[in-house]
């Protein structure tokens, strides 16, 4: 199997790096999606309504570009290793005070904050782990860092469905202060990065504005293309359990609700390592447009399989193109990236479009309002639409697949 042996052709420290940036996405992930589901158990806490909660999540989604800014800064200056250790502990730290909170405005203050760290993690985590191996195991690894944010969402649900009838919304928030741990490993059994390490006294303490002549198309260029691939993510996301209780009738919390989101999950987790992988024999482009392309026939079953059996299959498939086509993104962009910058652009690119695609959802309840509240109406035309139209950015932009890290003089 690619994945095997791509990892296998990594030695021991190469292992360590790209298993703490994996985890590091994974449980930046986790601590993201608790809100998403405990936003009913807030809001009654506080007497408020759900949409005075889901506030957190959009303030949390508009702080990330702060972070991927800052802490990219940081990494491209003082090492990726020292400030993604440094980045986990904050967003840890900021989950933990959020089982406190006394108000919703503390609450959502805490989440803003919560943003602004988890902005830095995917940028940092990603370049150190793509600085790190050989180029030939980029596109693999590349898919295996994406599915962290899948399994994030997973183990979020996970826990929510066993834990928060005993524990309750704060508790969730306590358990979701682990990730601090990973910092003991990363700082046990994770090295610097070698090609910041080559760069530092030059590359790494060059300005960002300086490093950015000549490449600001490109910049706003993949600004443009995250997001696209932000509206594809959480058009295919965001509204699914609104969809499942509107549209198919399941109460949120029940074990038929809960299969769908695991197989949504397994199928994302499948098509990031499938696509990465295969990016590298076929290129990083060709993978994307192909991923994209593919989820269009899926839509149906998707949304309109009419059996719990079919739409687990729709809930699999779809999640395999979307986030296989995102399973490219890590090795894409970085590979892109002047060599000065790499710890700075590609997670503000991707956090700036994902600000750009924040409304994605309020977009999709508008459609359905439209419609008589058909979710699936809403989705499967957003989803269609943005296929096409992510498969065109693709095919328009560049592509430096296995370009030579700390040999460009960028």
């Amino acid at each position: 199997m690619p994945l095997l042996s791509s990892l296998r052709a990594l030695n021991h420290e190469q292992r360590h790096t790209v298993l703490a940036s994996f985890l590091g996405w994974t449980l930046d992930a986790f601590d993201y999606f608790l809100l998403t589901f405990v936003i009913v158990g807030v809001a009654h806490e506080f007497h408020t309504d759900n949409e005075a909660v889901t506030y957190g999540l959009f303030l949390t989604l508009a702080a990330r570009p702060l972070g991927a800014l800052i802490f990219g800064r940081l990494a491209d200056r003082y090492g990726r290793r020292p400030i993604l250790m440094l980045d986990v502990v904050l967003f840890s730290l900021f989950e933990l005070a959020t089982a406190f909170s006394t108000s919703l405005a503390m609450l959502l203050v805490l989440r803003c904050l919560f943003g602004v760290a988890m902005g830095g993690e995917w940028g940092i985590g990603a370049s150190l782990a793509m600085e790190s191996i050989p180029p030939k195991s980029r596109g693999v690894v590349s898919g295996l860092l994406q599915s962290g944010y899948p399994c994030g969402f997973f183990l979020a649900a996970l826990a929510n469905w066993l834990l928060v009838g005993t524990i309750g919304w704060r508790g969730l928030f306590v358990v979701g202060a682990l990730p601090a741990l990973l910092v003991l490993y990363i700082r046990r059994k994770v090295p610097e990065s070698p090609v910041w390490q080559a760069g530092q006294h030059g590359l790494g303490r060059t300005d960002v504005w300086q490093a950015m002549r000549g490449h600001c198309k490109l910049f706003a260029y993949m600004v443009v293309l995250m997001c696209a691939f932000n509206a594809f993510s959480h058009g295919s996301q965001d509204m699914y359990h609104t969809f499942e209780e509107v549209n198919l009738h399941l109460p949120t919390g029940s074990g038929a609700a809960f299969l769908l989101v695991a197989l949504l999950n397994l199928g994302a987790l499948a098509g990031g390592l499938f696509f990465g992988a295969w990016s590298e024999k076929v290129g990083r482009r060709r993978a994307m447009i192909v991923a994209a392309l593919l989820a269009i026939p899926v839509i149906p079953l998707w949304m309109h399989g009419g059996s719990l059996p079919l739409l687990g299959l729709g809930a699999f498939l779809i999640q395999a193109m979307v986030q296989g086509a995102w399973g490219v993104i890590p090795s894409h962009l970085n590979e892109l990236s002047p060599d000065a910058v790499r710890g700075t652009l590609p997670g503000f690119a991707y956090q700036l479009g994902n600000l750009l695609a924040a409304g994605t959802a309020t977009a999709q309840t508008w459609l359905a309002h439209r419609h008589g509240g058909d979710f699936a109406f809403a989705m499967s035309l957003w989803l269609a639409v943005v296929a096409v139209a992510l498969a065109a950015l693709v095919w328009l932009g560049p592509e430096a697949r296995g370009v030579g890290f700390g040999q460009s003089g960028s």
